[in-house]
């Protein structure tokens, strides 16, 4: 019991590191701390150049979902470990993301394949506060019954769907096979 306990501390202090880490890379990749209108809003809810730029945004609702998704791969995964050692893995794979998501080649790729047409890359807060939004929803799915994290996944989805016309689901289709059709069903909102 004390060495699982141990191990989950670990991992907890581990997932920590890996954000600070990413923070850092971030911050040589010199992306802007904050935004560079020179202010930092809670929750930036228009679809305009604020978009991840802020704290949260209609695209921290998908990170959550990362959350859940993380979860349930990391108890496929690592059934019998603490949730510790699962957690910091899920932080080092959603860290990886905000790294990769950040660097030119999936900017230049958001702006060609998606609706998001001025697309900058995320400022250090706003990528900081994915990572904590999926660390939400990790959370959130390890204490929730199966059911209500699946349920309030595809609220999520669906909500992000209804107000902006973007979710994770399409935003992996666009990333990966671009359909035009939805490209011009986004646009048009």
């Amino acid at each position: 019991m004390r060495r699982r306990r141990l191990a989950n501390r670990r991992g907890f202090i581990a997932a920590a590191l890996i954000a600070l880490v990413a923070c850092i890379i971030l911050f040589l990749m010199h992306r802007p701390p904050i935004c560079t209108c020179g202010h930092v809003e809670l929750w930036h809810g228009a679809l305009d150049s604020g978009n991840s730029q802020h704290i949260a945004d209609w695209y921290s609702l998908s990170h959550v979902v990362h959350g859940f998704l993380f979860y349930a791969g990391a108890h496929l995964l690592l059934k019998r470990r603490p949730i510790g050692p699962r957690l910091a893995l899920a932080v080092l794979i959603e860290s990886a993301w905000e790294i990769l998501e950040n660097s030119p080649i999936v900017i230049d790729r958001y702006r060609t394949a998606t609706i998001a047409l001025g697309y900058s890359g995320d400022t250090i807060l706003n990528s900081m506060s994915d990572i904590g939004m999926m660390t939400l929803g990790f959370l959130f799915a390890a204490r929730a019954p199966v059911w209500v994290t699946v349920a309030l996944a595809v609220a999520l989805e669906l909500l992000a769907l209804a107000v902006i016309r973007d979710n994770l689901t399409l935003n992996v289709l666009m990333l990966t096979w671009p359909i035009d059709a939805v490209r011009d069903w986004q646009a048009a909102l």
